[in-house]
This record gives structure tokens, C-alpha cells and sequence, in this order.
């Protein structure tokens, strides 16, 4: 089968489309005829090695896994014997993090445990941008941030592959959004249902006398004490994303300032990596289903034109999901 390899860390000139052998499904697996994969930040750090403390687990010289791709949404073409939840022909879509990867390719073995069956009314396009961007979403604005209907929820990178879905999930939960993006995404993220958009190239929203609940940071561009001048005196501060900070620890030194700047207070900051769990996808096949959620995809690529994809990706400012078509 033709799969996107790498056999070093670096740019994207070290993808390469392979011919590799194709998976041998085990009797707790699924194997899926991937029509669709999507773009992550995880695919980007894991190519780059960086930071190298990610490397104690992707590798230390060399990444262990050698085809990327977590996100994917394709049909199954065979199961295990010990497989009941699916049947050849079910179109299905899941997200790999956690038992390794794989997406980028013509076929990839999966445990069931990572795996929804595909809702109808979306294309393999659009169910490939959903898993990890859409888990991060739900998780850390339910879980991590507590929202509640009625308050006043503001969203940092508010027209990204979270933030899109951000949106969207917190006015399904019934709150105020207001979302924070650039001149040419206003139209998108108040299409999405924002209450309130920000152009930070024109407002600083730091500076607004408004006070938000929750304060959900994909941009990761502002320090605590800016943030907090914005927060009810008990709101949450989610973090998303952060600045890439140095080579060693990447982002985690932001992260560790925010986390210890908020002890003192009141208000909190958290951060969090989403988990794969089949309750949540459920829940986000739920709202996907009853269109109140839409998956924004930017661009699409061909399997051959994925270092075009990374590059784009690598440039920061894609509205929505980048999805590789297959």
C-alpha cells in the first residue's frame, strides 16, 4: 500500500510517499480503507522530534513510529475474530493517538476502543477533522473549564482546528461566546454562532472592560496577568496552546509560569492534552448529527502533497482543519 514515511526528524521534506506492506489486523482490530486523514499540531511536533523532551517517548535518535496520521475516517474492510462492533462495509471514524499512528496511508489496522461508527450526514472529509481537535474542545471547556449555560465563555484562537469546534460546543452547552481571531476570520467564527467576535489586530481584549467565566486559550499569546484582567474573580483559565518556547521543553515553560502565577488567586489556570474515550465521541457524533457542529476544513490535500499540507500547517494560520484526502 502507498503510506507518507519518515525515518528522521526535520521539515517537511523528510515525508515520503512509500510503498510498505499492508497491516495484518489482529483479532482485536479493525482494518480500515482510510479515505481521509487530518493535520494535527501532534503530527507537526512529532515530525520536527521537537521539543526533545517529546522524543523520550517518540524516540530518542529516530522516531519509533515511521507513518504519522492520527485522525482518520475511512471504511472497514476487515475485523478480528474477537471484534463485534463493526462489520465490513461500516464507515467509521476515530482517532489513533494513543495506540500509535498510521492515518497517512491507504489502510490502517485499529483497536475498536479508537473507532465511531461515521455520521451520515458528514463526509470522510469532515469526520477526519474531528477527533483530537474536537475531543480537546469538549474536554476542556466541560471538564477542565466546568462551563455552565448562560456565562460568559471567551475563546483565544477562536478560528483554528480547536477553535472552530470551540465555538460551536460551548454555545451547544448554552453559554455567551466570544470569540478572538484576525481581520479575515471575523465573518468565519461569527458564522459559527459567536455572540461576539474580536479582531486582535484592532482590539486588545486584555484591555476590555467586559469579565468573562471562562477563558479558553487555543492562541496561547497572553501572560496570566493579562488574562486575569479579563476573568470573573472565580473564572478558569483552559489552556490550549501556548507559544513553542525553546527546544529543550517547548512550550511547558509558559505553561509551568501560567500554572504558578494563578496559585495566589482566586481564579485558576489549567492545562490539559485531551484523551480518546468512546463516550466522548459519542457525545460529539451526537452534536454532529444534529448539525450542532460543523467541521471547518480550510484546505484539502492529496496523500502525495502532504509535505504541502505540513508546510501550511507550519505557517499558523489555517482556518480550521487541513485534511488529507486519500
Amino acid at each position: 500500500m502507498k503510506a507518507i514515511v519518515y525515518h528522521e526528524y526535520g521539515s517537511p521534506d523528510v515525508l515520503e510517499l512509500k510503498d510498505i506492506d499492508k497491516p495484518v489486523v489482529k483479532d482485536d482490530e479493525v482494518l480500515v480503507r482510510v479515505h481521509a486523514a487530518s493535520v494535527n499540531r501532534l503530527d507537526w511536533h512529532l515530525m520536527r522530534g521537537s521539543p526533545y523532551i517529546s522524543r523520550l517517548q517518540a524516540g530518542l535518535r529516530k522516531p519509533k513510529d515511521s507513518v504519522l496520521g492520527a485522525d482518520v475516517a475511512g471504511q472497514v474492510e476487515a475485523v478480528g475474530k474477537h471484534v463485534t462492533k463493526f462489520q465490513p462495509g461500516d464507515e467509521v471514524f476515530g482517532s489513533l493517538f494513543g495506540q500509535g499512528f498510521g492515518a497517512f496511508a491507504e489502510y490502517v489496522s485499529a483497536s475498536d476502543d479508537f473507532l465511531e461508527l461515521k455520521p451520515a450526514n458528514l463526509s470522510f472529509e469532515q469526520a477526519a477533522a474531528v477527533p483530537i481537535a474536537a475531543l480537546t474542545a469538549l474536554q476542556g471547556l466541560r471538564d477542565k473549564g466546568q462551563i455552565q449555560a448562560g456565562q460568559k465563555v471567551l475563546i483565544n484562537g477562536a478560528s483554528g482546528g480547536v477553535g472552530t469546534f470551540a465555538v460551536q460546543i460551548a454555545k451547544s452547552f448554552g453559554a455567551e461566546v466570544t470569540g478572538v481571531c484576525s481581520t479575515r476570520n471575523v465573518e468565519i467564527v461569527r458564522s459559527l454562532g459567536a455572540d461576539h467576535v474580536i479582531d486582535y489586530t484592532r482590539e486588545d481584549f486584555t484591555r476590555s472592560d467586559e469579565r468573562y467565566h471562562l477563558l479558553f486559550d487555543v492562541a496561547g499569546s497572553r501572560s496570566w496577568s493579562e488574562c486575569k484582567r479579563v476573568l470573573d474573580p472565580h473564572a478558569t483559565l483552559v489552556i490550549v496552546g501556548a507559544p513553542k518556547g525553546n527546544r529543550v521543553i517547548g512550550p511547558l515553560g509558559h505553561i509551568v509560569k501560567l500554572r504558578l502565577a494563578s496559585v495566589p488567586s482566586s481564579q485558576k489556570a489549567v492545562f490539559f492534552i485531551a484523551k480518546f474515550n468512546k463516550a466522548d465521541m459519542a457525545i460529539l457524533r451526537e452534536l454532529l448529527e444534529a448539525g450542532k457542529v460543523t467541521p471547518v476544513i480550510d484546505r484539502r490535500y492529496e496523500l502525495s502533497d502532504i509535505a504541502d499540507a505540513f508546510r501550511y500547517l507550519g505557517e499558523g494560520h489555517a482556518q480550521g482543519k487541513l485534511v488529507i484526502t486519500i
